[in-house]
């Protein structure tokens, strides 16, 4: 990060999505056919077992935190152990919503059996920091804890707010990411009633005929860590954080600012916090949602920072769904897998650009590319703003 100190290294990640559990399966998940005919994609035949030392244990955690100690567990096998003080070594999670599933759970327990019935666990298992909060006490990690709860943002900003701690100096290592798993009858209920989800079933960012998301669910988590402490203690380091940005619409609710205002300027933050220019950037992975309003917004931001033609673009939602504050931790990922195989992946069942959009979009087949400095956008309902550069170890 330009200027801020400390070069940061990710030295250890793990994922789970609807698409695949683990880093291998989700790459041919990316790879694969995309979503149609459905209002959610889930996480099938879950099985939190193996990731609790007893069923008890993995019950009194929400599937959210199943999730997030689970990747957890792939990116600190990778990363190897952290022989760091453990008062500098920090867990900066994001998550939009928490424990939901919990929480809707014990609405219906108390309506159909009454108060004393409610599970004293409900509090723990529901409240939105149970997810980082659970990966710090598991691996006795006392550095900074604390959970960004920005909607569709949270864990970008999660992992540019983890990076900077590493930069000034205040941890060595950061363990980051996000988590969420939130589709319960009533959410998916509520979005709906929004006109926010695809009424077709199938999620198409930037196609012709998008018409809304499809609500997902996932985690990803990565080992972020001083890129010289890395180098000392012989880590095989997998990429480098260069820069980051939050900012705000300050526009409407749920609607992006009309031609992407706030997306054009948490870009060019980004790009000037990594000391980059926009020429630099070769991979734009987008928020790209599939509903007509954020697609639009996005690809006028794009096409203004970047120019014409743009970076290649992509969005992994035709596959993964929408995970909510989830969402640029699973795209974080797909951005390192990138990188690994030298490949973009497409942006599935889009197959025919709607007239308002304008960028390189990848669609079909997995493009080939050398690769460089990458962009990962994520912009929430609030109006919250956030992009992350991520680059190839070089």
């Amino acid at each position: 990060m330009q200027g801020a100190g400390h070069r940061v290294a990710i030295t250890g990640y793990g994922v789970l999505a609807p698409c695949g559990l683990g880093k291998n399966a989700f790459w041919n998940g990316l790879l694969g056919p995309g979503i149609t005919n459905a209002k959610t994609v889930e996480i099938p035949d879950w099985d939190p077992q193996p990731y609790f030392s007893n069923p008890k244990e993995a019950r009194r955690a929400d599937r959210v935190e199943q999730f997030a100690l689970a990747a957890a567990h792939e990116a600190l096998t990778q990363s190897g152990e952290l022989p760091y003080d453990p008062t500098r070594i920090g867990t900066i999670f994001g998550t939009g919503i928490g424990g939901l599933r919990t929480l809707e759970d014990q609405v219906v327990t108390r309506v159909e059996k009454g108060e004393r019935r409610v599970s004293p666990f409900l509090v723990p298992m529901m409240m939105s920091n149970a997810c980082g909060a659970a990966i710090s006490m598991r691996h006795h990690f006392r550095g900074p804890a604390e959970t960004i709860c920005t909607a569709c943002a949270a864990a970008t900003h999660a992992l540019g707010y983890a990076a900077r701690l590493i930069a000034w100096g205040r941890c060595d290592a950061v363990v980051s990411g996000g988590a969420e798993s939130a589709a319960t009858i009533t959410a998916v209920a509520g979005f709906a009633n929004m006109t926010a989800l695809s009424t077709s079933g199938s999620s198409r960012p930037f196609d012709a005929g998008r018409d809304g998301f499809v609500f997902g669910e996932g985690a990803a988590v990565f080992v972020l860590e001083r890129h010289d402490l890395a180098v000392s203690r012989g880590a095989t380091i997998l990429a480098e954080i260069l820069g980051a940005a939050s900012n705000a619409d300050a526009h409407h609710i749920t609607a992006p600012s009309p031609g992407g205002v706030g997306a054009i300027a948490c870009m060019r933050l980004a790009l000037e916090d990594a000391g980059l220019q926009p020429s630099d950037i070769k991979q734009v992975n987008a928020h790209g949602t599939s509903t007509p309003l954020n697609d639009q917004a996005e690809s006028q931001a794009v096409a203004a920072v970047f120019g014409n033609p743009t970076p290649p673009v992509t969005s992994i939602k035709g596959v993964t769904g929408h995970p909510l504050g989830a969402a640029g931790a699973l795209e974080a990922a797909a951005v390192l897998l990138s990188f690994e195989h030298r490949l973009i992946p497409p942006t599935a069942n889009t197959t025919t650009l709607g007239e308002d959009i304008t960028c390189d979009v990848v669609m079909g087949s997995p493009r080939a590319w050398t690769p460089g400095p990458t962009i990962s956008n994520n912009f929430g309902f609030g109006g919250h703003n956030g992009s992350i550069i991520i680059a190839p170890v070089t």
